[in-house]
């Protein structure tokens, strides 16, 4: 079999090769590697005695920033600074280079470079689905919104949560994905599930305005570098089937030492951001996930409630759909979440990028995207029979109430107290006795 020259490893570059292997190297150099000195002084403030699949997933998730603002990933502003500093970069090592034949050695490292820093972001993600807990199954309060009162990227993200076996599907394509990476024989393999997969995720980030479309075109612009390596033998042996040679370049270890520091590094890689990193997800996933807090709610109260009466400063308030006031109803979730839908204007949390917060008050995952309902974080003083409310929408964080509360019986709740203007404030919650077709199934007999 005759192998086509121009597919072998060449001996000795073209001089357009050489200037545009400068630029690339440069800039994934820069894309890949933490140069970032604000990503080691968040190395050095995690506690390592009570490591976090948290702190690990953070570390994934680096990305140069040079653009200061307040989204958590880079912008293409920052691509484009990148760009110009590999650019200036290219200039200067190609003026001091110019006897150099080839890269070869150099392209090798930078794939690996590329590999493990794109695998360890596929693999964060994927493991989140896996054991399904990114996008959890949704809240009471909101199988109680309404359709129109979600944004696109909360309908997306409620759809994909109603299904957890499709959820760790998706997580087990991710995870598998960037295992593939990790080994050069079937990086180019996993290279294209990731393009196919991530690069949906970045459709989607677009069409449903979620928050992290740039991060997820990063993801397919470094699996789109590694598959350019293989492409045109594949295309030269799949469409045109010719003869195609093999990718014949090896990492130069001469001594034995290099061998073996190649193989401790790859082995420390993979059991902390696979390993370890797996271990704590799933622990995490048995522990009811991260999205909802994890306080308990009030004992046996869970559901919704409708408001049969409500009075402000002792002035009663008949039900009206219009009133900005009065309560229509109330959802007291499993955890310390109440809230309270009404016609009072609720500024929009858009945090639409995956965070995971340690403390309750700061889980926003069940208020965001969501304008028709007040979220409340509650503290319960069972002694007295007393909760304090706390919005947990941080544009609304001065209200604050203090309720007493009293049960007539299992199904009724009777509150009373003051808010943050220290308006009196009583209402009486009938509890609803709601069949969910989603949860009683729709293919079972079910009476509304």
């Amino acid at each position: 079999m005759t192998h086509p020259a121009n597919l072998l490893p060449p001996q000795t570059w073209k001089a357009s090769w050489k200037v545009l292997f400068r630029f690339v190297f440069i800039y994934f150099i820069i894309q890949c590697v933490p140069l970032d000195i604000r990503y080691f002084v968040g190395l050095f403030h995690i506690h390592w005695l009570e490591l976090s699949f948290r702190d690990i997933f953070y570390l994934t998730r680096y990305s140069p920033k040079f653009v200061s603002g307040n989204a958590p990933f880079n912008s293409f502003a920052d691509w484009g600074i990148a760009a110009f500093i590999a650019l200036t970069g290219t200039l200067v090592w190609t003026y001091f280079d110019k006897a150099r034949q080839q890269y070869n050695q150099l392209y090798y490292w930078l794939r690996v470079i590329v590999r493990y820093r794109l695998a360890i972001g596929v693999i964060a993600y994927g493991l989140l689905k896996l054991f399904p807990q990114q996008l959890p199954y949704p809240s009471i309060s909101q199988l109680n919104t309404q359709y129109g009162d979600l944004s696109a990227w909360k309908i997306f993200a409620m759809s994909t949560g109603v299904v957890p076996s499709m959820e760790a599907f998706l997580g087990l394509v991710e995870t598998v994905a960037g295992l593939l990476l990790l080994n050069r024989r079937t990086a180019t393999i996993g290279a294209g599930v990731i393009i196919t997969f991530t690069g949906n995720v970045f459709m989607s980030n677009l069409a449903y305005e979620g928050g992290e479309y740039v991060y997820s075109f990063y993801l397919v612009v470094l699996a789109l570098f590694l598959l350019s390596y293989d492409i045109i033998r594949i295309i030269s042996l799949l469409t045109l089937e010719q003869p195609t040679a093999p990718n014949t370049v090896r990492p130069y270890l001469p001594q034995p030492w290099h061998r073996g520091l190649k193989f401790a590094l790859k082995t420390l890689f993979i059991f902390f951001f696979v390993g370890l990193y797996g271990y704590k997800t799933y622990a995490s996933y048995r522990n009811a996930g991260y999205q909802y807090p994890k306080t308990p709610g009030l004992e046996h109260a869970a559901g919704i409630y409708n408001v049969s009466t409500f009075r402000i400063n002792n002035q009663e308030i008949p039900y009206s759909l219009t009133d900005s006031v009065r309560w229509k109803d109330v959802v007291f979730e499993r955890w310390a979440t109440l809230s309270i839908r009404s016609n009072r204007y609720v500024h929009p949390d858009l945090a639409d990028t995956e965070e995971i917060y340690t403390n309750d008050a700061d889980k926003n995952y069940e208020l965001a995207g969501s304008v028709s309902r007040h979220y409340y974080s509650y503290g319960i003083d069972t002694g007295r029979q007393i909760i304090f409310l706390q919005n947990k929408n941080r544009h609304h964080q001065r209200e604050k109430l203090v309720l007493h509360y009293i049960r007539p019986d299992s199904s009724r709740i009777i509150l009373s107290g003051t808010n943050e203007k220290q308006d009196s404030v009583y209402a009486v919650l009938d509890k609803i006795d709601k069949k969910y077709p989603l949860i009683e199934g729709r293919r079972k007999p079910l009476k509304l």
